[in-house]
């Protein structure tokens, strides 16, 4: 059985709701999962004025060779400025003894991501995301047309071909929907249906 991480990084809750649903998509498809986030690098003086999330259900990821164990990784960060965040972002940067050994070549990697608004960069960071993984190897799942909950503008959604995004909106009132979180459901489920073949 395939075994998969979920690693991410939220500053206040959006892509930890969205890990649980990657998550349940995976256990749908058939392998196991692990939740992990990156470490938290804001200062802490920073993190209560911006009020950050304090209280996490998932624990933070042991180090950077963690990823090594998995047959795949499903990454999440909230954009900034139309990238990764300087969390997700510190934590990758760790990685060259990863890359350098091939320790992740031919492990099936996705991403996920949040952003304020529909047009805050969302693609653009799901890319920043993938550029990672592709210079470590790894064979990129995204949430194709399969999924047709991203089609259509009867309602505010997230949803790309190149990962799952849900919309939070300025002041992150807006949790994610039932189809930005149905979106990443089918994500996770296609990260294992993708790992169980490629181990075949």
């Amino acid at each position: 059985m395939a075994k998969i991480l979920v690693l991410y990084y939220s500053s206040y809750g959006h892509l930890s709701v969205m890990a649980d649903a990657v998550a349940a998509g995976i256990r749908a498809g058939g392998a196991e999962v692990d939740i992990r986030r990156v470490p938290e690098t804001a200062p802490d003086a920073v993190v209560k004025a911006a009020g950050f999330k304090a209280d996490h259900s998932h624990p933070v990821i042991e180090s950077v060779d963690a990823m090594a164990q998995y047959d795949g990784v499903v990454m999440g960060t909230p954009t900034r400025f139309g990238r990764m965040s300087s969390q997700m972002a510190a934590f990758l940067d760790q990685a060259g003894g990863l890359w350098a050994r091939g320790a992740l070549h031919g492990k099936v990697g996705a991403a996920f991501t949040a952003t304020a608004s529909q047009h805050g960069g969302q693609e653009t960071t799901l890319f920043s995301i993938i550029t990672n993984m592709l210079h470590f190897g790894m064979t990129v799942v995204g949430l194709d047309y399969g999924f047709q909950g991203q089609m259509g503008v009867d309602e505010v959604k997230g949803g790309a071909p190149y990962g799952a995004t849900t919309i939070a909106d300025g002041d992150g009132s807006r949790l994610p929907s039932q189809v930005e979180l149905d979106g990443a459901s089918y994500l996770g489920k296609r990260v294992a249906e993708t790992a169980a073949k490629l181990a075949a």
